[in-house]
């Protein structure tokens, strides 16, 4: 199958889709939106978690990536298996499967404990690729920029906990409900555990019972064939940058600003909001972007932002002190950001951020409009896995250099190598579809006559 020249979408936007269609968007992202904040919610837990059973820094870091890791590495096989058995069966799976660990964390008492059922909940996390393939299936192909635009923004589920976690942790501590269910940080899992299994009645009987399973007589080798294209590592690498970097500043920012401006733990949490919301809500816009537009010139558009960004935010607090040949010493070029303008670049950052993470997935379909489940899947994997590295590797960048910002000098190296592969890409990509034009432009222009006849 040849793969289109450019990103520009292969069918009209006026294309009717699937009867049911907005019933299995409508319920996918809502039960998407309730596992994304329970895959997020040690993020807002680490104060009172680390303070009740006196964690380090260090350790917790291994909570926030347990979590991100199983959350990450099903998502290629539940986005086959979604393509062959239906969404439907699959995301209710997934919500039932993730409520038992979820009750589970308000009973643990250990650092090991903890450790395990974090893992556990992450299982939730493989809800998204899931959800992509199901979306796919449902809607058509000048569509599906904005409807895997609108279910993505599922992601705002990162700021559930962030909103709902300090109020609540605040007003419950001390307190015991049922005879069993504690309050406090401990009570938030209990909540999250009730809503998924509300949601998986509700997905399983609010949606068509009759799926759309595009994958349901397909081989597995086949399915599997475009992994080896190096075009959907590209993009792997691309979603790590876009969506691997926002799940880990989503877990650390509430200590980010804690630690670095003071602040209380629910300011920390609306903060943070501030970054989740439009790197989550912008994903339609994002989806909508590259169905117009097409999504190379989003792609480029989120990693110049990016750069920007998080070439401000890396900038450690200081100034230059240089050392006179009369042993005097002079101080010059302060610099320090204030917690106001921090939290605009991050706002912008996450902005950038919820463009980019739609605009790669309008990639697959148009790439592999019948891989959708697989390609979507490795994507989503090793995107994710990105955020499994990224906590540790912040906390101990961190401790290495003694700058809290190294965060963002970490995320923007990796911004400069997607940003660099892909334009390396393209040029190479023109070069090949055009090599009569490769040596037209440093031709001299032909000088004018000086003897007109």
């Amino acid at each position: 199958m040849s793969t289109p020249a450019t990103d520009a979408p292969t069918t009209t936007s006026h294309e009717s889709h699937p009867v049911g269609a907005n019933r299995v968007l409508t319920w996918s992202t809502t039960a998407f939106t309730v596992m994304f904040a329970v895959w997020m919610m040690f993020g807002i837990l680490q104060k009172p978690i680390r303070a009740e059973l006196h964690l380090s820094e260090e350790q917790y870091s291994w909570i926030l990536a347990a979590a991100i890791l199983n959350g990450s590495m099903w998502r290629l096989p539940a986005g086959m298996i979604t393509d062959r058995i239906g969404g439907r069966k699959v995301m209710t799976v997934l919500l039932l499967a993730s409520a038992v660990p979820a009750y589970l964390v308000s009973q643990a008492h250990s650092y090991g404990m903890l450790l395990l059922l974090a893992f556990l909940v992450g299982f939730a996390g493989n809800s998204f690729s899931s959800g992509i393939a199901w979306n796919s299936a449902w809607f058509t192909r000048g569509r599906q920029g904005f409807a895997l635009g609108v279910f993505g923004a599922g992601n705002v589920g990162a700021s559930v906990t962030k909103f709902i976690g300090p109020p609540l942790i605040a007003t419950t501590a001390g307190a015991t409900y049922l005879g069993v269910v504690q309050g406090g940080w401990r009570l938030v899992p209990v909540i999250y555990s009730v809503l998924l299994v509300l949601l998986a009645a509700a997905t399983w009987f609010g949606t068509p019972s009759t799926d759309r399973m595009p994958g349901a007589s397909k081989p597995l080798d086949e399915m599997l064939a475009p992994l080896r294209q190096v075009r959907v590592w590209r993009f792997s690498l691309y979603y790590v940058a876009v969506f691997g970097a926002y799940v880990a500043l989503s877990s650390t920012l509430p200590n980010y600003y804690m630690d670095t401006f003071g602040v209380s733990l629910s300011t920390a949490g609306l903060l943070t909001a501030l970054f989740i919301f439009p790197a989550s809500l912008l994903r339609p816009v994002g989806g909508w972007f590259s169905d117009r537009f097409g999504a190379r010139k989003a792609m480029y558009g989120t990693f110049w932002v990016m750069l920007a960004t998080t070439g401000l935010l890396m900038m450690p607090n200081g100034h230059l002190t240089i050392n006179h040949a009369d042993g005097s010493q002079t101080e010059h070029l302060p610099y320090a950001i204030s917690i106001v303008p921090f939290t605009i670049v991050v706002f912008l950052l996450g902005c950038a951020m919820g463009v980019g993470k739609a605009a790669v997935y309008k990639h697959i379909p148009e790439y592999f409009p019948d891989n959708v489940g697989s390609v979507g899947g490795l994507v989503g994997m090793l995107g994710g896995l990105g955020g499994f590295f990224l906590p540790p590797l912040f906390a101990y960048t961190k401790s290495w250099s003694g700058f809290p910002s190294s965060t963002f000098f970490v995320l923007f190296l990796l911004t400069a190598v997607c940003l660099i592969w892909m334009h390396l890409t393209i040029v190479r990509m023109l070069h090949d579809r055009s090599p009569h034009l490769a040596d037209q432009f440093d031709q001299p222009h032909p000088e004018p006559s000086r003897h007109p006849a």
